[in-house]
């Protein structure tokens, strides 16, 4: 059963790690342990999304802000940070039944914490 998006206006935000570095894609390793990396950020993220609790509900759009907080001050771009979190996002969109191609992606730089974070808040459209 799904629960409406008019039931709760506000959807809680999602807390995530920084993403594995084999996940960037100018990383340059064999597509196995690639693999496993992308099947473990998935479940990563879709575990997050239901800890956070997030279920299943009605939306046809939504606007996802993703806020980076890297984990040092090295130069990154951040379509190579979206890029890191495309199984993250794809987990994501799992739990909550709306698929992110039906998403309006806003992405923003704060601050730097230990060992980097990512945090994803979701409003229906």
């Amino acid at each position: 059963m799904t629960a409406s998006v008019a039931d709760s206006v506000t959807i809680p935000p999602i807390d995530l790690p920084w993403p594995d570095k084999s996940l960037h894609p100018n990383a340059r390793i064999h597509w196995a342990p690639k693999a496993k990396a992308t099947k473990r950020a998935r479940e990563t993220g879709r575990m997050c999304a239901y800890a956070s609790g997030i279920r299943k509900f009605d939306a046809t759009e939504l606007k996802v802000t993703i806020t980076f907080f890297p984990p040092d001050n090295r130069r990154r771009d951040l379509d190579g940070m979206l890029s890191n979190m495309k199984a993250m996002l794809d987990g994501i969109a799992d739990a909550t039944g709306v698929d992110d191609c039906d998403w309006s992606i806003f992405m923003k730089r704060g601050e730097v914490r230990k060992h980097g974070a990512v945090r994803v808040e979701m409003e229906p459209i």
